[in-house]
């Protein structure tokens, strides 16, 4: 009896190691038996195959509207702002020929019945921009002639500062003279006589003297002596 037992254990054992196997051989495969579940290989390559096609963290954007591939941009993508326009530190100094004077009595003098002060307006009459710069010179045109000039001792105040003017831009000058009191012909504080003057050459370095004469009236003045302001852009009164 216990013989018997043993040959069926044996061979109900052979029979679950066949049907085992059989399972085995009806899993996935490549035609030539082997089972692909038993070889890890096809799944470890399958992302290194892909991967190229599915991560491009280096792939440059597209260039930004009217620039090339090359171009700079900023960090928004926008294309960089072009460089900064420095025609006004090359402009040359204005030539006499480029500037036209004019004179105005000042709104702002001292009390009397003189000229007091003189506002002169230099204009850029030239087709391109150019700079002024400075004191200006002044003389008394003797009987309006500038071949009679008498010059004026200039006290000169502020700081030169170069004013580029633009074609048909502006600058001025402030001249303060010391005043004429009284009445008629008047009288100086200091004792001289009064002078006036048909018109005045004021002067600008390198720009050329320019012959001004007062929209409304003749400079009268005492003691030939002026204050004058440096060229500015900005109007005084």
């Amino acid at each position: 009896m216990h013989h018997r037992n043993t040959i069926r254990l044996a061979a109900s054992a052979t029979a679950v190691i066949a049907a085992a196997l059989t399972l085995t051989a009806c899993g996935p495969g490549d035609g030539d038996g082997s089972a692909k579940a038993s070889s890890p290989t096809p799944v470890s390559a399958t992302p290194s195959r892909t991967t190229p096609a599915t991560t491009s963290p280096t792939t440059a954007p597209p260039s930004a509207p009217g620039t090339s591939g090359g171009g700079t941009s900023t960090a928004s993508g926008a294309p960089a702002s072009p460089a900064s326009d420095t025609s006004a530190g090359t402009a040359p100094a204005c030539s006499p020929s480029a500037v036209a004077a004019t004179a105005r009595q000042a709104a702002q003098r001292p009390d009397g019945t003189g000229t007091g002060a003189a506002i002169v307006e230099f204009t850029n009459v030239s087709g391109h921009p150019c700079v002024l710069q400075g004191h200006p010179s002044v003389a008394g045109a003797g009987n309006g002639s500038p071949e009679h000039n008498i010059p004026l001792r200039v006290t000169p105040t502020g700081i030169a500062s170069a004013v580029r003017l633009a074609p048909a831009g502006k600058a001025w000058a402030k001249l303060a003279f010391h005043q004429v009191q009284g009445e008629g012909d008047g009288y100086c504080a200091s004792g001289a006589k009064p002078a006036v003057y048909p018109t005045l050459v004021v002067g600008l370095p390198g720009a050329g003297a320019h012959q001004v004469a007062l929209s409304d009236g003749e400079f009268a003045e005492c003691d030939n002596t002026v204050t004058a302001t440096a060229v500015s852009a900005t109007k005084p009164a």
